[in-house]
């Protein structure tokens, strides 16, 4: 067989041949920088991963389907979830109420 040139097998590039991002820390302060330069998809998934765990210790049970009805909202709203405790708090709290409704109606 002909010798090919250049020594070595070449290493394998990743797909797309971006470097992948590092994941920020959940403790980073999701900045609207850090945002922008996301597409729609990854800042919802961004505030996603944020919101998660704030849900998560008030209704462990939950916590996934709640977080994905909050994310229905609009991104800067949710960035103000993030920021304030008590509108977070009232959000969860409207979400079990639609979901108890939803509840009661399949149930009958």
């Amino acid at each position: 067989p002909p010798h090919k040139k250049g020594g070595g097998p070449t290493p394998p590039q990743p797909s797309g041949g971006a470097p992948p991002a590092p994941q920020p820390s959940a403790s980073e302060q999701l900045t609207p920088a850090a945002l922008a330069s996301a597409s729609p998809e990854m800042q919802k998934n961004m505030i996603g991963e944020r919101l998660y765990p704030l849900i998560h210790q008030t209704q462990p049970e939950l916590a996934g389907k709640i977080t994905g009805m909050l994310l229905e909202m609009d991104n800067s709203e949710l960035l103000h979830l993030l920021e304030s405790p008590e509108a977070l708090g009232a959000k969860i709290h409207e979400a079990l109420q639609v979901l108890e409704a939803h509840n009661a109606a399949a149930n009958n």
